[in-house]
């Protein structure tokens, strides 16, 4: 389907008789520790792989009759006609009426995909032409700041999706970068960032990138004015104007170009996004050249292939071996239906280290909506609330509360078979990584199976079991997935950002919400401009009675 105008009304999965027998199912006892005493080839029939990633599920709380009726639900909701849709350039962001065509970002060249009579392939190439053009000026030392000297550090200021996804993406892969130019990353809208950074740059050889599709971002904008009045600064002791600075030490990323020339982005540093781009699927797009600064637009593309050769998948692979499908579909289960509200990522690899944060904006951000595409409120719980951190880490913090709280939550083990050479120098990191391993595979087994697991491999010690130590109990059953890549690179974590991104579109076509708008950022903005124009005056701000008086406190320290 190519025109945009086109919008398909769905089925709703809610109105399934499978919806139903989801719901008697949730009232079950589940058990994970009987689930695998009742099946000892449950691993081998709860699990998928495609291309470097290996996911097992056998530790979800589920059987063949709740995997068989959660597959019925992507029949009852045409699950196979929205990704359809979604790849083919149909209006399935409604709200806004246009297409979510991230996946186009990331087709080949040569590839067709007409939307409205446009050629979105030859237009995605055309930019990351200009990506190439650009970085490789950057790399290559020939671009040239003010007083003549090249550029040594990238500052990519935004924010949303145009910090997250570059942030994550440069971090994941810094061993691929074959240059000495560092690139830093500013979003934070008080500008303890930006200052704190800047006392550290050289003004005559930094150059910044500002990345925001509307070109409106306050926090954005606000931090860019800042930049340039520290460029100025020092510019003026080279007699450099305005316009040289602005020339030689900006680029603009954004779908408003008129907005970009106005700021002053000279129109060969322009970079282009479309309106069918949603923030936190950008990465793809014009939004990565800080990526591409860092690996080169070599590694860059292999970050692409790997992105569409899941794109491929979801689009093909039989349902129930659909890694994003499925992934989508425990998801639902866990939240909809067992009522488990909240859900833990943690890599086991430093690298990743910006993922959870990422994927806590995919998701939640994607899907934490209450109404249907038809405005029809819903009566089922949605998105549960995400978050995360390097599992090393969290185990010496949040780990307490996933073994002996109160709360269920379910969890995402993540973590790359490969990672040192195996030679003589690496032993020691080789070591490490097996140690993470182990810890990985140690705590999702415990997290299910609770002091069982502890005391079938120390059969002769009842210390575990003794009535006094039951403050060292661990009632397992959390519920968890186990995601295995081969080993990091461009091209894997290319694969793994896009099997999320499917399974939040998977989620979405379940519940039958659009996951490509985000009404609830755009009414924290208004507001903050009414309250910003508030503080300048003296008049008594017309809010309520906690606001005006934080307000009142907040001015009379401005006295």
């Amino acid at each position: 389907m190519n025109d945009m105008s086109a919008n398909n009304i769905y089925s709703s999965a809610r109105d399934s008789e499978y919806w139903q027998q989801l719901q008697t199912l949730a009232k079950q006892k589940w058990s994970i520790a009987e689930l695998f005493a009742e099946d000892s080839s449950r691993a081998q029939r709860f699990c998928a792989q495609a291309g470097s990633l290996y996911m097992d599920y056998s530790k979800q709380c589920i059987d063949e009759s709740v995997l068989a009726s959660l597959l019925h639900l992507t029949e009852s909701c045409e699950l196979t006609a929205r990704i359809k849709d979604l790849l083919q350039g149909a209006m399935v962001n409604t709200s806004e009426e246009r297409a979510a065509l991230h996946t186009a970002l990331r087709l080949p060249e040569g590839a067709e995909l007409v939307v409205n009579e446009q050629d979105v392939v030859s237009d995605v190439h055309h930019s990351l032409q200009q990506v190439e053009r650009l970085s490789a000026r950057i790399r290559n030392g020939t671009w040239r700041g003010f007083s003549g000297k090249a550029i040594t550090d990238v500052v990519n200021i935004g924010v949303g999706g145009s910090d997250l996804g570059p942030l994550m993406a440069t971090s994941a892969l810094d061993e691929w970068a074959d240059t000495d130019i560092i690139v830093h990353f500013v979003s934070n809208m008080d500008g303890s960032q930006l200052d704190n950074l800047l006392k550290r740059l050289d003004a005559e050889t930094t150059l910044f990138i500002i990345s925001s599709k509307s070109f409106g971002t306050v926090d954005t904008l606000s931090n860019a004015q800042t930049a340039l009045s520290w460029l100025l600064t020092t510019a003026a002791l080279y007699s450099g104007s305005q316009n040289s600075v602005l020339r030689r030490h900006f680029i603009g990323i954004s779908a408003n170009s008129a907005k970009m020339t106005a700021w002053g982005i000279h129109p060969e540093h322009q970079l282009q996004l479309w309106e069918w781009v949603g923030g936190r699927f950008s990465l793809w797009s014009a939004i990565g050249l800080a990526i591409a600064i860092r690996i080169g637009m070599s590694q860059f593309r292999e970050l692409l292939a790997g992105a569409h050769s899941m794109d491929q998948h979801f689009a093909t692979a039989d349902f129930q071996d659909n890694l994003p499908v499925l992934l989508g579909l425990l998801a639902v289960w866990n939240s909809t239906f067992l009522q488990i509200h909240a859900h833990t990522v943690l890599p086991y690899d430093g690298r990743l280290e910006y993922l959870p944060s990422y994927l806590t904006q995919l998701e939640m951000e994607s899907n934490g909506k209450s109404v249907t595409h038809d405005g029809t409120h819903i009566d089922y719980d949605t998105c549960p609330i995400l978050w995360g951190e390097i599992g090393s880490n969290a185990q010496h913090a949040f780990y307490q509360l996933l073994h002996q709280g109160t709360q269920h939550v379910s969890c995402d083990f993540i973590a790359c078979v490969r990672h040192y050479s195996d030679d003589v120098q690496n032993t020691s990191l080789q070591h490490q990584h097996e140690l993470s391993l182990s810890n990985c595979l140690a705590q999702s087994r415990v997290l299910a199976f609770g002091n069982a697991a502890i005391e079938e491999v120390n059969a002769d010690s009842t210390t575990m079991s003794a009535a006094t130590d039951k403050y060292k109990h661990y009632r397992g059953n959390q519920p968890s997935t186990t995601l295995l890549l081969d080993e990091l690179t461009p091209h894997s974590l290319g694969e793994l950002i896009s099997l999320y991104e499917h399974k939040v579109y998977v989620m979405a076509s379940i519940w039958d919400v659009n996951p490509f708008d985000q009404w609830g950022v755009e009414m924290g903005k208004q507001m903050a401009e009414t309250v910003y124009q508030a503080m300048q005056q003296d008049s008594t701000a017309p809010f309520d009675s906690s606001t005006n008086q934080l307000l009142a406190h907040i001015k009379q320290l401005f006295a």
